[in-house]
């Protein structure tokens, strides 16, 4: 089967994350700003569409060159073998970024890519006049960075993050990539108890249960290439059906997920069902001041207020002083906090273990760590 030139891309500081998970499905990979390049044949886009938890798409290379005119545009985008993938009555909207380049102006870009495109088509189908663009959708993309030119052809269609799991959501909710990226970068295994107590529509915790059940996290959904004429049905037939079988229907979790709002709790439990994990997890309304706990080594992680849900300042520095008073104490748990406040640690009443940088869409945040004592090596 023939190879290409993939690339899954991913928010700003996550990179490693992706990279891991390319690692541990068995690719080589190379890491760039916000783009994880990897080799692959169309089992792999399918592999990849279905198996990433914190990508935001995959993409198909189709060309890169210098470009700075926009005759170095036409030409080169045009000498590309478009028919090897497009067929005559491809839809293939352009969408464009131009950063630090000659090129600078993105809908002349967007223009000229459309129309080098056309034209190529136009000759290999010996077509005269517009392409009909009544067929399968082909999402295509100029990006040019310092004069460099990238095209890629986006098999994902929707972006990653919806799982279609998410009946209902709450005023800001996380998205699913970012809740799957906070999970991962705790020390939770799957034999620790976990603890959310902001939980909202329930993403942090669905996203662990998915993980820890091995649910591949696009199982459910549908991806624009599977309309490709180049992608036979069986390919993502096959990679859904190994998925399904790789499921671990036994294992027992230990999830507690809560929030001060019931509302909230009957969304992220109708969330939890469509996701197949609602017996994994055990919801309940419970303000932050009622945890305690006997069990050790579990791990917190909470997405509370912040930003533009920062509606009563005074209200949310209370709580995350109350984190400090109920948290500290737990000396064998780990605690993970997700928050644009810059003074976060002042009002939890301790130094962070390790700060984290990362962006909740446009919004920069940090992840605050606190991390508890090590289990001993003889106990299980």
């Amino acid at each position: 089967m023939k190879q290409y030139s993939l690339i899954a891309t991913c928010a700003s500081g996550i990179e490693a994350l992706v990279s891991k998970e390319l690692k541990d499905l068995g690719y080589q990979r190379q890491n760039e700003n916000g783009r994880i390049r990897f080799q692959g044949d169309l089992s792999d886009v399918a592999k990849t569409n279905i198996w990433l938890r914190t990508a935001d798409r995959i993409k198909i290379v189709m060309g890169e060159f210098k470009a700075t005119t926009f005759d170095q545009l036409y030409e080169q985008t045009k000498a590309i073998a478009w028919e090897d993938i497009l067929p005559l009555d491809a839809e293939f909207p352009v969408s464009g970024k131009s950063v630090k380049s000659k090129l600078h102006h993105v809908p002349t870009c967007q223009s000229m890519v459309k129309k080098a495109i056309v034209d190529r088509l136009s000759e290999v189908y010996h077509r005269r006049g517009h392409l009909p663009e009544t067929g399968a959708r082909y999402p295509i993309e100029i990006s040019i960075h310092k004069d460099k030119a990238l095209l890629t052809l986006d098999s994902s269609g929707t972006s990653l993050f919806k799982r279609g799991y998410r009946q209902e959501k709450g005023g800001a909710p996380l998205k699913e990539t970012l809740a799957a990226a906070l999970v991962d970068l705790t020390t939770w295994f799957p034999d620790r108890p976990l603890y959310d107590p902001t939980t909202g529509s329930g993403t942090i915790a669905i996203e662990a249960a998915m993980k820890g059940m091995n649910i591949a996290p696009g199982l459910n959904r549908s991806f624009v290439c599977e309309n490709w004429d180049i992608f036979p049905k069986e390919v993502f037939d096959q990679v859904r059906d190994q998925a399904r079988a790789d499921i671990n229907h036994d294992i027992q979790l230990d999830i507690l997920a809560c929030d001060i709002d019931h509302r909230m709790i009957e969304i992220a439990q109708k969330n939890a069902e469509a996701a197949g994990v609602s017996h994994q997890i055990h919801f309940k309304q419970m303000q932050l001041a009622d945890f305690t706990t006997q069990k050790s080594y579990g791990i917190i992680i909470s997405n509370p207020p912040y930003g533009e849900r920062l509606n009563d300042e005074d209200y949310i520095h209370k709580l995350y002083k109350k984190m400090g008073e109920i948290y500290r104490p737990l000396k064998t748990w780990s605690k993970y906090i997700l928050t644009s406040d810059e003074n976060f640690e002042s009002y939890y009443g301790q130094k962070a273990t390790k700060k984290r940088k990362l962006y909740n869409g446009a919004l920069k945040v940090d992840y605050y760590q606190y991390w508890g004592e090590k289990r001993p090596r003889n106990k299980a």
